[in-house]
């Protein structure tokens, strides 16, 4: 059975605004993470994420309930936890008016990490941004912004890494490094991110939030049996369109049709059924025929209703 590293208890946050109003930004989520596994959370803006991870790596305090990272309560020994995590906010915590090299410099003293000097460089090589370390971070693009924040998570050599959004604004060469990089740490880490693509690619587990509850968590192949075991097949056509999906509609073996911009989606009972669709498809233009998978985004819109 694998170590449990973090488990959190009815873990719920509520905000008093102005107005006596309150907003719920978690209810009583209840989770566990393994050690060495890579945990996704997904969720809308303002679904709760960002308070999730923050109570973790012990930003700020829960409402009720409580969390335990290595056995240890956040409650109660916050600094015993801090040793061994390390949390990248985007790139909130870094300094815009210092260089990147200084920023990096002083997290790696303020957590005393021993030769600091040569782990900044051969990180900063690795992410491709040497080059740019001794300019001020203000004149960085957002991408290289978010690498020098990467890079701070990762000099204190956590055995925890809370990640938030770390690669928006990446692009995909450095999207894919990234992945390959965090993975061959061997560590447990907790990410959130917009991404639906990227978390399918990087993590073991995927949770879905929305409105501070924890909808469902489990991994990206179960997800999708969550949807239809219908088979999806993308069919791009431009004429004749209209005549196509009447064609279909009136056939046993199709379950729906969808028309989007590039021609239809045809969602067909059983794969024994592909040999009449392309028997019947082929009497028209067709530009392209592809099988789909079900999306992230599916399975969210139809956890979330």
């Amino acid at each position: 059975m694998k170590e449990k590293i973090i488990e959190t208890y009815n873990l719920t946050k509520v905000y008093q605004l102005k107005g006596k109003s309150k907003v719920i930004a978690l209810n009583k989520i209840n989770l566990s993470i393994d050690n060495g596994e890579i945990f996704g959370l997904l969720g809308p803006n303002g679904a709760g994420k960002t308070t999730l991870i923050s109570i973790l790596a012990t930003l700020i305090q829960p409402t009720s309930g409580y969390a335990t990272i290595f056995g240890e309560n956040i409650l109660k020994s916050p600094n015993k936890i801090r040793k061994r995590i390390s949390l990248m906010l985007g790139n909130d915590l870094i300094y815009y008016r210092i260089t990147g090299y200084d920023n990096l410099k002083y997290f790696c003293k303020l957590y005393k990490v021993k030769n600091y000097n040569e782990k900044i460089w051969d990180l900063a090589k690795k992410f491709e941004i040497a080059d740019w370390l001794n300019e001020y971070v203000e004149y960085y693009s957002q991408g290289m912004k978010l690498r020098v924040a990467l890079l701070r998570a990762l000099l204190t050599e956590p055995d925890v890494l809370f990640l938030d959004e770390p690669i928006l604004g990446l692009d995909p060469k450095a999207v894919k490094y990234t992945i390959n990089f965090l993975k061959g740490l061997d560590k447990t880490i907790f990410v959130t991110s917009h991404q639906m693509n990227f978390i399918k690619q990087f993590c073991d587990r995927i949770g879905f939030i929305n409105k501070g509850e924890l909808i469902h968590v489990d991994s990206f192949i179960n997800f999708s049996k969550i949807l239809s075991n219908k088979i999806k097949i993308k069919i791009e056509i431009k004429e004749n369109i209209d005549d196509l999906i009447k064609e279909l509609n009136s056939q046993s073996f199709i379950h729906e049709v969808i028309s989007n911009d590039d021609g239809i989606i045809v969602k067909i009972k059983d794969l024994n059924n592909y040999p009449m669709l392309m028997k019947l498809v082929g009497n028209y233009s067709i530009r392209k025929v592809q099988e789909i998978e079900d999306t992230l985004e599916d399975i969210f819109i139809k956890l979330a209703k």
